[in-house]
């Protein structure tokens, strides 16, 4: 299901949250899960991946990470102030001290001139800690997308870990 190369950076970053004592937190639109799923596809991910939230809608982005609705109508649910929302919600909405969260356009349809087909917003909120953010566009088609985005987002928790 997954690639060698998405399972060890799965690996790396969930041995990095043990040597450091985190739980993590994924939540995800635009991957709708890929990110939670490739790290329990790692056996023995339990003692790290405290939950993951899948919330496509913004009505699931407010209702369970608390992303304020004056945020989707000023900035629109694919923006880096939806991102770092979601990321921190996600640390506030459970017990992790680490959290990922990813917004975008993955396609085919949907993408805008300002938000093209392939735009993708990551955060990741950690305790105590800046919210650290990026974009990017992301080429290919639909799966392309998605794939991509779960690995810019756990190379991104694994720079927030150290």
């Amino acid at each position: 299901m997954f690639s060698a190369d998405q399972k060890a950076l799965a690996e790396d970053v969930l041995n990095a949250c043990r040597d450091q004592g985190l739980k993590l937190a994924a939540a995800e639109s635009c991957t709708g899960g890929l990110i939670t799923g490739l790290l329990t596809a790692v056996s023995g991910s339990s003692d790290v991946v405290e939950r993951g939230f899948v919330t496509y809608t913004n009505e699931a982005k407010h209702e369970l990470l608390g992303v304020p609705e004056n945020l989707f109508e000023s900035v629109g649910a694919v923006s880096g102030e939806v991102a770092r929302a979601m990321a921190e919600g996600a640390l506030k909405h459970s017990s992790a001290q680490i959290a990922v969260a990813v917004t975008g356009v993955a396609g085919p349809t949907g993408g805008t001139a300002d938000k093209p087909v392939g735009l993708v917003h990551i955060a990741v909120a950690r305790n105590g800690a800046e919210t650290l953010f990026e974009h990017h566009i992301f080429d290919g088609d639909r799966d392309a997308v998605r794939a991509q985005t779960v690995m810019a987002a756990l190379k991104l928790v694994r720079c927030r870990i150290g």
